[in-house]
């Protein structure tokens, strides 16, 4: 896992977003105490103390299907004591699918699941980011007040903070775009409060506004444009909130990295 830390200073990045363990599968292995002192040291030494870490795609923490809850709970239990081990402050989740039961089932079930996970791991420094979604089939969370919904229900909201995902913002139907970004921020401030986010995945989307699908594009190449971003990354709210692009990784055409690049495309609007 240091190696995302070392190729983070690489790139001149100043925060980083992680698995913990390999995403797409129940299984993990024990934390390796070698590597637990690789990250520490590293991270110390760059002083990134806004890490981010991302749980497994397989938990689903709305599900309606007793075995699969449990193993979910379970699972992210996990997710949050490795985090803890690893000073990682901010672990993000997507809400989950209700699979047919409903927003509001899904909603409530969600809100036991973690107050289960807070049974398991009391008093963890870490904060769980429940991440807007597209959504896509029966995903919960592709509105601002299932979040908001979320973080009501459960016993220890002030464990709960929110990861805003620009393409899956825009699918879902929120233009974030030039002056539909202060029509956002209000909503935003009203059913959420500012506060509360703790984590920006900023990528563009390949998908129209609205479209409820998730797929992600490079800074200002897909269908939000630098108009989308640049109210964004001047927006003094977001400051000191660890910013995390999930576009794709490879190089461009004249050989360089497409993080280096899109990283470039944002500083430039500041």
């Amino acid at each position: 896992m240091h190696k995302a830390l070392l190729e983070a200073e690489r790139l001149g990045f100043d925060t980083v977003q992680i698995f913990t363990k390999n995403q797409q599968q129940w299984r993990a292995s024990p934390l390796d105490p070698e590597e637990v002192r690789r990250w520490g040291t590293h991270a110390r030494r760059m002083k990134f103390n806004r890490t981010v870490s991302h749980d497994s795609y397989l938990i689903n923490l709305a599900s309606m299907d007793a075995a699969l809850w449990d193993k979910s709970i379970d699972a992210f239990a996990e997710e949050l004591r490795r985090c803890v081990t690893l000073e990682i402050p901010y672990l993000v989740t997507h809400p989950g699918c209700h699979m047919g039961a409903g927003e509001e089932a899904g909603l409530k079930r969600v809100a036991e699941g973690i107050d289960r996970v807070h049974d398991i791991v009391p008093a963890a420094p870490t904060l769980t980011c429940l991440e807007i979604t597209a959504g896509q089939g029966t995903s919960l969370g592709y509105r601002l007040e299932h979040l908001a919904t979320i973080i009501e229900t459960v016993k220890a909201p002030e464990r709960l903070g929110v990861c805003l995902d620009t393409a899956h913002l825009f699918a879902a139907g929120y233009d974030i775009r030039g002056p539909g970004y202060a029509a956002f921020r209000k909503e935003l401030a009203k059913t959420i409060g500012l506060k509360r986010v703790k984590v920006w995945h900023v990528n563009d989307s390949k998908k129209d506004l609205g479209s409820r699908v998730d797929r992600h594009e490079h800074i200002g190449r897909g269908m939000i444009g630098l108009d989308g971003f640049r109210p964004l990354v001047r927006d003094e709210a977001w400051e000191k909130i660890p910013k995390i692009l999930e576009t794709p990784k490879a190089k461009d055409d004249a050989g360089r990295d497409w993080d280096a690049v899109n990283l470039e495309t944002l500083r430039s609007l500041t």
